[in-house]
C-alpha cells in the first residue's frame, strides 16, 4: 500500500491514490492538475518508508482539483457582560476538494 504524508495550508494529510481530500484554498480551476512537493513521509509498495528532514527530496504527489467550495458556517459571537455588548457574525472558509491521482517516489 503506497501512501504519503503531505503538508499544505499549515496542516498535514495522509493520502493514498484515489483518495479525495478537502484542504485550505489552493489556486486553480476545477479539472486542473496539482502537484504537492512538500512530502514529509512516503511509503512504497515494498513497505520501505522514507522520512524527510524536513521534506523527502524528489518525491511528488499528483492530484486533480475537483471543486472550489465553501466550508460549514461557524458563528463568531462576542459578548461582554453587564454592558449590553453583543456582536454576532458568521464565517465560511474557502476550501479546495482534491482527488489524489498518483504518488511518485524519489
Amino acid at each position: 500500500m503506497v501512501y504519503a504524508v503531505i503538508e499544505t495550508g499549515g496542516k498535514q494529510y495522509r493520502v493514498e491514490p484515489g483518495q479525495v481530500i478537502v484542504v485550505e484554498k489552493l489556486p486553480g480551476e476545477p479539472g486542473e492538475a496539482l502537484t504537492f512537493e512538500r512530502l514529509l513521509m512516503v511509503r512504497g509498495e515494498e513497505g520501505e518508508a522514507q522520512v524527510g528532514s524536513p521534506y523527502v527530496g524528489g518525491a511528488k504527489v499528483h492530484g486533480t482539483i475537483l471543486s472550489q467550495e465553501r466550508g460549514k458556517k461557524i458563528v463568531v459571537f462576542k459578548y461582554k457582560p453587564k454592558s449590553n455588548y453583543r456582536r454576532h457574525q458568521g464565517h465560511r472558509q474557502w476550501q479546495t476538494r482534491v482527488r489524489i491521482d498518483r504518488i511518485d517516489l524519489a
